[in-house]
């Protein structure tokens, strides 16, 4: 898919295809939304792909460097039609945006793929070429939006003290605009953009830093803000660095406990932890695919208080419907001093997670096979077909899902100690083996 095309060594010639093919499925004269990271290999290939979408008759709104959450947002709150962000990220450089602002659906990738591979691109006359335009006050608009759906009346009285790093990342232009609403006293790392620093990002190296500053300074809380300002890891105010299991279960409590009744989205693969918090709160859970393009689209179409990843990327769809760490922060924030908690506390109280991970090799021309053989084997017991297969157990479950860009089956399994989980994975790991002999 468009995907996969990305994947490669993207060459300036081949962004002009890719872009004059995506930009062939606009009409002539239509608007789409760019942007890029800090990297000058970014800003060569977006200015490639701005030239395909002129060539086929479309203008440009460029937001030069830009958050991807930035670039939604514009999307969302402009005349756009879609969007493109490009990032110096190994495996994902382009990013599609649909109107709406969520990652394109795989039927649309597909139809970019198509053109692109029949070379069967809108070509139009000099008159018709589209013009590049720079929308004024992105940032500004963005920054009074996300205030705007966040109450931080208690956040400004609470004298916060916040140890933030920006992983020398866009997120550095967001967040001085941000923190000047909510009046707390801030210490920064890495607070400029820098692409060295952008490529060697270690989420975990960052939150072990960002530990021992909380510890020193006696911060509330800490938080590493990924790059592209998607994905957030967050440190206690004992300098105690969350797991991203951590984090879901702690925001899923303060959601659910300020909102009861509401409900929020959650991929098949989440602890039973998740549905024992949404339980004691009467909260539904909506059930998700664990491809984030998939959370995203529930988070837009099904009413939810929150959607959350596994991955550190959670959605709060009063804002936005899509991954955004600068709003889970103010979130957070906000829900922590209505309530007067610290998250210590929450994260003492929090029960243990024991999620076991397999991999099988499964050759393509199997998957099918393996996982209808495994739903008829499973006759009678209870099952959740959202995602792959996900067999309920009484103290866990096993989840097995096919890859779909490599020829793989993942076994998840979730148990009431470690060694229960792995014992549970292998039985389902063999079980596969065996079908594919």
């Amino acid at each position: 898919g468009v995907q996969g095309l990305a994947n490669v060594d993207i060459s300036p010639e081949l962004a002009v295809r890719l872009s004059m093919a995506w930009a062939s499925t606009f009409e002539k004269g239509a608007t789409v939304t760019t942007s890029r990271d800090t990297s000058r290999a970014a800003r060569v290939l977006k200015r490639a792909i701005m030239v395909g979408c002129n060539a086929a008759g479309v203008n440009v709104d460029d937001l030069e460097a830009a958050t991807v959450p930035v670039t939604r947002f514009q999307i969302t709150s402009s005349a756009s039609m879609a969007g493109i962000t490009v990032r110096l990220v190994p495996d994902d450089p382009l990013r599609f945006f649909d109107k709406e602002g969520i990652d394109v659906d795989e039927t649309t990738q597909r139809k970019i793929e198509r053109l692109y591979h029949r070379e069967d691109f809108r070509r139009v006359l000099a008159r018709e070429i589209g013009d590049i335009g720079f929308p004024p006050r992105s940032l500004e608009y963005y920054t009074a939006a996300l205030i705007d759906s966040v109450d931080l009346s208690k956040a400004r009285e609470s004298d916060l003290k916040l140890v933030l790093d920006y992983s020398f990342g866009t997120t550095s232009f967001v967040m001085p605009n941000l923190l000047a609403k909510l009046e707390a006293e801030v210490l920064v790392v890495n607070p400029y953009a820098n692409t060295a620093g952008v490529l060697t990002f270690d989420r975990q190296a960052s939150a072990a830093r960002v530990s021992e500053l909380v510890r020193a300074s006696g911060a509330h809380l800490g938080a590493v803000l990924d790059p592209g300002g998607e994905h957030v890891a967050f440190v206690d105010d004992l300098g105690h660095a969350l797991t991203d299991d951590d984090a879901l279960l702690v925001l899923l409590t303060l959601v659910t406990e300020a909102h009861p009744g509401a409900r929020v989205a959650l991929p098949v693969a989440v602890s039973r932890a998740a549905e024992e918090i949404c339980n004691r709160a009467g909260v539904e859970i909506v059930w998700t695919k664990l491809s984030a393009s998939h959370l995203m689209e529930v988070a837009r179409s099904e009413k939810v208080m929150l959607a959350a990843s596994q991955s550190g990327g959670f959605i709060f769809p009063g804002f936005l419907p899509a991954y955004d760490a600068a709003a889970t922060l103010v979130n957070l924030l906000a829900l922590l001093t209505a309530t007067g908690r610290k998250l210590s506390d929450l994260v003492a109280d929090l029960p243990s997670v024991h999620i076991v991970h397999e991999a099988v090799h499964t050759p393509w021309d199997q998957k099918g096979m393996v996982m209808r053989t495994l739903v008829e084997r499973s006759q009678g017991r209870d099952l959740v077909l959202v995602d792959g297969v996900k067999v309920i157990e009484d103290d866990g479950w096993a989840l097995v899902l096919p890859d779909p860009e490599e020829p793989l089956t993942h076994v998840w399994a979730e148990a009431p100690s470690d060694g229960q989980a792995e014992t549970r994975a292998r039985e389902y790991v063999v079980r596969l083996e065996q079908l594919l002999r």
